[in-house]
């Protein structure tokens, strides 16, 4: 999946490297983020880390979860 998101990117030098399919995607998003000031976890959005655990519980039951390539486990998403 991710050398096919990393082709897609642009990033054909990863030619069929999974892990570094997966390093160079993940950078490329994570910049992306910086540059457009999308922070990069809710606690700078001022989410109290009590909460995680109710938000993680929450985020859990999001049916446009099920879509997602890879199903976290709920310390996954709390982290």
């Amino acid at each position: 999946l991710f050398i096919d998101i990393a082709h897609a990117m642009g990033f054909t030098e990863v030619e069929q490297d999974s892990a570094k399919a997966v390093t160079v995607v993940l950078k490329a998003i994570a910049d992306l983020n910086k540059k457009l000031g999308i922070p990069p976890n809710i606690k700078e959005l001022g989410a109290k880390v009590e909460d995680f655990e109710k938000l993680a519980e929450n985020a859990m039951k999001d049916a446009c979860g099920l879509t997602n390539p890879h199903q976290p486990t709920k310390p996954e998403v709390v982290e």
